[in-house]
């Protein structure tokens, strides 16, 4: 069997604001391909572990890798080698869809070819052809989330940060942005989500519970739930807490 490659890795990473500790001795292995998700509510520190992971962050203590790249000495590079979807998408709403992915193309340093080569494929990816002349403050919620995607993407990144990238859109969008998120790993891509909706959970090859900073559960939900004996990972989610 060949060999997993890992595409991050952290020992220990801790965060401390002051006295109080937002991340708290986690340490993990995500793979190449992987859709791996944070699970957890507001607050439990999964925003904080992935600005450190983007290189945005930097650590109080321990050890992490992204794209083989340390945490410590290597932000900058990090940051030119992932994509990262905040939970405000990062998008100018006086720019029309077209020139938003142009903005953050030239931010990338992209030649002007290689963008519209790559405008061209992530409009059609994302179906957004026929909204690229619009103004970004006039689309539906779904259609700026994709959009923000599609910039996140732009540069061909091998990892991607999604942070909460459905909250505040509705089932079908969010269902609709998932099989965006299924694309995007077939292409080999790794794909962090953190979210807490539980029934997202269900759609990542393997997820981790965070609760007060640290990691209590980390596993493919089948496992989880056969584990815990519940049904749903809403319910594995509850029970692990509980304890």
């Amino acid at each position: 069997m060949t060999p997993k490659t890992i595409s991050v890795k952290t020992e220990g990473l801790t965060r401390r604001f002051g006295k109080f500790t937002a991340v708290d001795q986690v340490s993990i292995e995500v793979y190449q391909g992987e859709i791996f998700g944070f699970l957890g509510a507001n607050g439990a520190g999964k925003t904080t572990l992935i600005r450190m992971l983007c290189g945005l962050l930097l650590p109080s203590e321990g050890t992490g890798s992204v794209n083989g790249l340390d945490i410590y000495r290597e932000s900058e590079r990090i940051k030119r080698n992932i994509g990262y979807m905040s939970q405000r998408f990062s998008l100018y709403d006086d720019l029309t869809v077209s020139e938003n992915i142009e903005f953050y193309g030239g931010i990338y340093g992209l030649s002007r070819d290689r963008i519209r080569r790559r405008k061209n494929e992530l409009l059609e990816q994302l179906g957004l052809q026929a909204e690229q002349r619009r103004l970004t403050r006039e689309l539906p919620l779904g259609f700026k989330q994709r959009l923000a995607l599609g910039c996140a993407l732009l540069h061909d990144p091998p990892i991607v940060f999604l942070d909460e990238p459905t909250s505040g859109v509705d089932p079908r969008a969010r269902r609709s942005f998932w099989d965006l998120i299924y694309q995007t790993a077939d292409q080999g891509k790794t794909v962090f989500v953190t979210t807490h909706f539980m029934d997202e959970a269900e759609y990542c090859h393997r997820v981790s519970i965070m609760r007060q900073g640290k990691v209590i559960a980390l596993d493919a939900p089948a496992r989880l739930k056969a584990q815990y004996r519940q049904e749903s990972m809403q319910d594995v989610f509850i029970q692990i807490v509980r304890e």
